[in-house]
Parts: C-alpha cells; sequence; structure tokens
C-alpha cells in the first residue's frame, strides 16, 4: 500500500489549487484533519478500489490516521458529499466551458438481488429513499436499486448526474437537464424518443436533441456515423466506473452512504481526467522546450 500515501498527496496537491482547506461554516470542535485532506483520503480510497473502511484504516499512514477516528471519518465524508459535487462540477466546467455536444444516458445501480428483496434493510432509512424494481433494457435483466442518469461531453466528463428510482423513464431526466444546459445538441438513445420532448427542449433551452428513429417509424433515417461514434463515450465512462471503480459494489446501509459513495467514484475519475490532461500537457510543453 505504499502508492496510498504517494496519490493522496498528489490528489491533495491538485484540489489545493482549486478549493479552500474547510468547507464547512461551524464545527464544534476544530478538526485536527481538515475538510479538504479528507475528502482526498476519500476520493484516494475510491481511486484504489478501496471500499472497506476498516481496511482503509489499516493501510493510512500514522500521520493521517492519528487525526481521525473511523466512525468520525465516516459522518464527516457524508457531511462533504455536496461539497464534492461542488469540486466535481468545477473540473466539468474546465472541462466543457466551449462544449457545444452532450451525451445523455442512463446506467443501472443494482442495490441487492432480487431474491433478497424482501429481507434487505438497505436504503430504506427513509420513505422518500425507498428502492424499486425497475428494467434494464441493454442487458435484458430486471434489478432493484437505483437509476444513474448522466449528461457528458464529448470529451468524456460528466456534465450533469442525477439518482432515481428504477422505475423512473428516462425521457423525465431530460426536463432537469434543460435547467443546466442550452443551444447544444444532446445525443441520446431510443430509450429518448419522444417527439413532444424535443420540442420542448428546442423552445425552451434552443437544445437539439439527436435520437436515431427505430426502423418501422415514419420518415426514418439513419443517424450520421459520427454522432453514433460520439454516443459511445458515455458508455465508455460507465464501463470505466463499472470495472475501474466498482461503481455496482455497495457496502453502504443507508442511502446517505450509498449516494456519498456514488459521488465520490464519479468525483474521482473527473479529477483523474484532469490530472492526466495537466500531466500531458506538461509533457508535451517540456518536449517542445527540448526541441528548442
Amino acid at each position: 500500500m505504499n502508492n496510498l500515501n504517494a496519490n493522496y498527496e498528489r490528489i491533495l496537491e491538485f484540489l489545493r489549487k482549486i478549493s479552500n482547506e474547510n468547507f464547512l461554516s461551524y464545527q464544534r470542535r476544530v478538526p485536527k484533519l481538515k475538510d479538504l485532506k479528507l475528502i482526498s483520503l476519500t476520493l484516494t480510497a475510491e481511486f484504489m478500489g478501496l471500499d472497506s473502511e476498516n481496511h482503509l484504516f489499516r493501510h493510512i499512514p500514522d500521520a493521517i490516521g492519528q487525526k481521525i477516528d473511523r466512525r468520525v471519518y465516516n459522518r464527516r465524508k457524508r457531511r462533504l458529499a455536496n461539497n464534492m459535487n461542488e469540486i466535481r462540477m468545477k473540473i466539468a466546467r474546465s472541462f466543457n466551458e466551449f462544449a457545444t455536444i452532450f451525451i445523455v444516458d442512463s446506467m443501472a445501480i443494482e442495490v441487492c438481488k432480487l431474491s433478497k428483496l424482501g429481507t434487505s434493510k438497505i436504503c430504506k432509512d427513509a420513505e422518500y429513499y425507498y428502492l424499486n424494481r425497475g428494467f434494464c433494457a441493454s442487458q435484458q435483466i430486471h434489478f432493484y436499486g437505483y437509476k444513474l442518469h448522466a449528461v457528458c461531453s464529448v470529451s468524456g466528463v460528466f456534465q450533469s448526474i442525477n439518482l432515481t428510482t428504477a422505475f423512473i423513464h428516462d425521457t423525465h431526466y431530460l426536463k432537469d437537464i434543460r435547467e443546466q444546459l442550452s443551444d447544444c445538441t444532446l445525443l441520446g438513445d431510443k430509450g429518448y424518443l419522444s417527439s413532444e420532448m424535443q420540442i420542448d427542449l428546442f423552445n425552451y433551452a434552443h437544445i437539439e436533441l439527436e435520437i436515431p428513429k427505430r426502423v418501422n417509424q415514419k420518415d426514418y433515417k439513419s443517424q450520421l456515423y459520427l454522432f453514433k461514434k460520439q454516443r459511445k463515450r458515455i458508455e465508455m465512462l460507465f464501463s470505466q466506473l463499472c470495472d475501474q471503480f466498482m461503481i455496482r459494489r455497495n457496502y453502504a446501509k443507508t442511502f446517505e452512504g450509498f449516494k456519498t459513495r456514488l459521488l465520490a467514484k464519479i468525483t474521482v475519475l473527473a479529477v483523474v481526467q484532469f490530472i492526466n490532461k495537466t500531466y500531458l500537457t506538461e509533457i508535451s510543453i517540456t518536449s517542445k522546450v527540448s526541441i528548442i
């Protein structure tokens, strides 16, 4: 676990450039571990696939472990969830400032197997967060959990995310998008087919919704190859979240803990993308200087 400290320092160095040390305005006691350091530790754990907090605290350096207890870390991490989202949004704005083409899609987030539906108590701490059964058309399976809706740019950075119950149809998320985007082209799959929503998005926010039509539809035309190629970008991001960041692996019991885990995984993906972009820029500048 020697890389844990190195990754922690690298992520903390980046976060200090875009955020303050403390986020919470009121705290009864001044914490030994600053808010930004706690967020950096959370993102480092998600980046390295350390979902278990017991496992994380067995391997973190003594300089960090002596400043905070594991239970206090868990409570403060959930309180800082909105601040993590602000960091993600700052990175998204820097990437997508001049973007005019976005992709929308959804992904099934299974909380438990259907066989344990009656006995599971995960995320049932409040009625508003109760789980539902849903159907994933791409995998042709029924699942029990939530649905993650997301919008990303062509460069592969999430612009907007939302978590809904599993039975919510994808087109309902478009009502939220019209409040967040404007004057752009939005690419989606056949799950977003709705002529009324296409007209509403264009009239409300000048968003052109590009959806491939079904073969049996009137005035059928094949979608442009460029749009088909660009729409695969969000599917690659979902695959990265599943394979590298294991977004479907859940150890949380409450909805707040579940939401914080998802948000941390998506935030660290944006942080890694920004660090990689900065690193490649530094290499290109160094190579140009050496050539001169």
